[in-house]
């Protein structure tokens, strides 16, 4: 056996699910509650009145990520189980049928009829729903909707990621937070868009240079609000 063929080969298309909930959820937190904390100081409001304000986005935010991104997953998966149970009531109505729409599904991929056909009799002895989930609904089990791991993830990583301008808030003296917090935000906002972008086998500069863009452009906007309203105050 050579060494390629005993190589197992790494794919990252597993990650995508929860790679997206994560990311949401952390970019979320970093860009709304920083972009809140230096609104509001930039209005000339006092320390503590910015904290209680930053602490209330940040529940508000995590429950307001977890429900969305439930409510969206769950959405999915229901449109999935209702595929697979059409499926499920054609395989059983119609057997032939579906034995020949999937014969026809690996001709178009390139399969000669007698080879599709032989391929198509073999996976629908072994297993008829998967072989017409995977094939032709393009359902499986590495992008199947998971509602509760979805939620779970994006409130979590929305939490952590309001966390930081959070401490960063606490430990700023009151006439440097607007700044302090502007500058962690854009930090943590391009080490966020690299990283994912890593992980996802991406270019790390161009996932960085993203996120970074957009973090830097709702910072400025909103302390330009708080700033107009401070002064018609």
């Amino acid at each position: 056996m050579s060494h390629d063929a005993g190589r197992s080969e790494r794919h990252r298309s597993h990650r995508a699910g929860w790679l997206r909930a994560v990311v949401l959820g952390a970019n979320d937190g970093i860009i709304s509650v920083a972009s809140l904390v230096v609104g509001i100081a930039a209005s000339g409001a006092a320390k503590e009145q910015v904290l209680v304000a930053g602490v209330a986005a940040t529940v508000a935010g995590a429950l307001s990520m977890a429900a969305g991104e439930y409510v969206s997953v769950q959405s999915q998966a229901d449109t999935e189980r209702a595929d697979l149970a059409k499926e499920r009531q054609e395989l059983a109505l119609d057997p032939a049928g579906e034995l020949a729409e999937l014969t026809e599904i690996y001709i178009r991929r390139g399969l000669d009829h007698g080879l599709a056909r032989q391929v198509a009799e073999q996976l629908t002895l072994h297993d008829p729903l998967g072989a017409h989930a995977r094939d032709e609904l393009g359902l499986n089990e590495i992008l199947r909707a998971r509602p509760i791991q979805a939620a779970v993830a994006s409130a979590a990583s929305f939490a952590i990621g309001a966390s930081l301008p959070l401490i960063t808030l606490e430990l700023t003296p009151a006439g440097r937070i607007t700044e302090l917090v502007t500058i962690l935000a854009i930090v943590a906002l391009a080490l966020l868009g690299g990283l994912s972008a890593s992980i996802g086998g991406a270019s790390l500069w161009r996932g960085s240079m993203r996120m970074l863009f957009w973090g830097t452009f709702a910072l400025a906007l909103t302390a330009a609000v708080g700033r107009l309203f401070g002064a018609a105050g």
